[in-house]
């Protein structure tokens, strides 16, 4: 079994790679490049591809399906960007990542004290010499009311965790988590919006959830609360969410994905002139944190996802089962 990964990262991914190959018996190459039609080639002699979020068009699988690749994997929890329908008309197995919840539901609270505290603005504050107390004072969590809007495993981690905060938690999901009875109270997506404090957004990034939260929404949510979003940038309407936020309405947000990130991660970008305004304007504001789509970003994460990806693999090899697979 030869496995070929693409943008593979050396100073963290390679290493947990190499040490999976001696646990588990396999072969790989890898490159840091993403995959497309001029290098596709690295792959020949492989069985299958690990990739990262990266598109993989119906033109790209037909020439890896052309070499001999009959599986492929991305170390991402989202697969939106390969076109998977083409891709089992070929007969390629398509499989996504899985990892602890915990490294994504700590950085999302992280967020949300990030917001209450105005951390950004003191830091901005700071860097210039004002020590002063004015404008700064922030919120205690325990005293507010969360809403988690998703209670898939990184929601209902953060909904336990944020027990240890003593705040009252509400949540929304088409399904009600047993197993969070007690810690919870489910409510419809308006209710919490009306009643929170903060909102925290951990819903998939579906075609049906695109702009979950736009301008109705938005309006809905309590004066001065605040908006986190570690999921998905595709879920918020940013226009709508500047609109908010740039009258006064919305306290602040916190924000570690926002839409049209294609071409941003995870590269060096520090000397392009980007497009993208919304991105700008956002982290021009004092009291919103724009962070680089990296709440996954743990050791215990990465090493995750790799190990999922390469027992995905390995059972497509085999033939069989996996829980991986999309």
């Amino acid at each position: 079994m030869r496995i070929f990964a693409y943008a593979l990262r050396p100073y963290d991914e390679l290493g947990y790679l190499d040490a999976l190959s001696h646990e588990l018996g396999f072969e790989y190459g890898w490159t840091p490049d993403y995959p497309t039609l001029d290098n596709a080639g690295l792959a020949e002699g492989a069985d299958a591809l690990c990739i990262i979020t990266n598109p993989m068009t119906p033109e790209l699988l037909d020439r890896y399906h052309a070499l001999g690749i009959r599986g492929i994997a991305t170390r991402s929890i989202g697969y939106d960007h390969i076109d998977v329908e083409h891709a089992r008309k070929l007969g390629i197995r398509v499989a996504h990542a899985a990892y602890p919840p915990e490294g994504v539901a700590d950085y999302a609270i992280m967020l949300m004290l990030m917001a209450l505290r105005r951390v950004k603005f003191v830091q901005r504050c700071a860097a210039a010499q004002d020590f002063s107390l004015e404008g700064k004072i922030g919120r205690s969590l325990g005293s507010c009311t969360v809403g988690v809007v998703g209670t898939g495993a990184i929601g209902s981690c953060v909904v336990r965790e944020l027990q240890g905060f003593g705040c009252r938690v509400l949540a929304c999901d088409p399904v009600e988590k047993d197993e969070l009875s007690g810690l919870v109270e489910y409510v419809s997506l308006p209710e919490l919006l009306a009643a929170s404090d903060v909102v925290t957004l951990h819903a998939p990034g579906l075609p049906e959830n695109r702009h979950m939260i736009g301008a109705g929404e938005l309006a809905r949510m309590r004066e001065g609360a605040v908006l986190v979003n570690a999921a998905r940038g595709s879920l918020v309407d940013t226009a709508a969410l500047l609109d908010a936020l740039e009258s006064g309405h919305l306290g602040g947000a916190a924000l570690d994905t926002i839409e049209d990130e294609a071409g941003l991660y995870y590269l060096d970008r520090s000397r392009d002139v980007l497009a993208g305004r919304d991105r700008a304007a956002l982290m021009a504001l004092p009291n919103v944190v724009v962070t680089p789509h990296m709440a996954f970003y743990t050791a215990e994460d990465v090493e995750g996802m790799v190990r999922s990806n390469i027992e995905a693999l390995l059972a497509f090899a085999a033939g069989e089962d996996t829980p991986y697979e999309v």
